[in-house]
């Protein structure tokens, strides 16, 4: 007799709360989970002409959408970001903690060219905030017996990378935090794993010109959003993807 299929590949019954959706990586994902059937609680900072254009792309590809506002540096702002998703799409079954910020420093050399206010801040955008959006969303996934925790770190998490401490060290943050979710979480069906890009097109967050930083990448080339975002959508359907941080990003890093 042949064995159920483990992939989920109708997304239909499934809520996506994805942070930074406005951004690249966020907007690419949004979309490639919309055409299979999922819903999309659409994030955005300051973008809201973005967001909105967003949600309506979605909402042509016949699925729920909607914009919500927060600044994923206060806590706050978070906790009120997942009451407003719930109190008006449900309860997320599937979270892309994927926002994410630099303080708009690159290239950092000195670790005094950064300060503490700086590093903080940084910490609880890219890391503390999505903690406890995760906090926050679990308790319902378990009560279901399915979800999906997709956490968007950086090879600078691996390799200390090219911005600064500040940043290197709040993706690195994620990693722990994925592998001692994983342990926590996998037997009452939730997968947790992260997808680690390096110099993606269409991100804010890209540490110099086109050129240079194409030179630095083994294939030659950019990464686009949609390769991560493909990426996402194989850990959201494949439910063997467990505990992993998977780098993306053209052979920069040997994992």
């Amino acid at each position: 007799m042949s064995q159920p299929s483990t992939l989920t590949t109708d997304l239909k019954p499934h809520l996506a709360l994805i942070t930074g959706a406005t951004g690249g990586i966020g907007k690419a994902t949004s979309l490639a989970l919309a055409r299979l059937g999922c819903s999309i609680a659409v994030h955005y900072n300051s973008a809201a002409d973005t967001a909105r254009e967003l949600v309506e792309q979605l909402q042509h590809l016949g699925v729920k959408a909607s914009a919500f506002q927060a600044d994923l540096s206060s806590y706050d702002a978070a906790r009120k970001l997942h009451a407003d998703v719930v109190r008006e799409m449900g309860k997320p079954t599937i979270l892309f903690n994927n926002a994410g910020l630099t303080m708009g420093k690159s290239g950092v050399k000195e670790i005094t060219d950064i300060s503490i206010e700086e590093f903080e801040h940084t910490w609880r955008a890219n890391c503390g905030t999505a903690f406890l959006l995760t906090q926050l969303c679990i308790p319902d996934m378990v009560e279901k017996g399915w979800g999906r925790v997709i956490f968007c770190s950086s090879v600078a998490g691996f390799t200390g990378g090219v911005v600064g401490p500040h940043y290197a060290s709040s993706k690195s943050a994620m990693h722990g935090l994925i592998h001692w979710l994983a342990g926590a979480y996998g037997k009452k069906g939730i997968t947790v794993n992260g997808v680690a890009p390096a110099l993606i097109e269409e991100t804010k967050l890209l540490p110099g010109s086109t050129a240079e930083l194409a030179a630095r990448i083994p294939i030659g080339r950019l990464g686009k959003p949609e390769e991560i975002a493909e990426t996402v959508v194989w850990m959201v359907k494949t439910g063997y993807v467990h505990n992993k941080v998977i780098a993306v990003d053209g052979g920069w890093f040997i994992q």
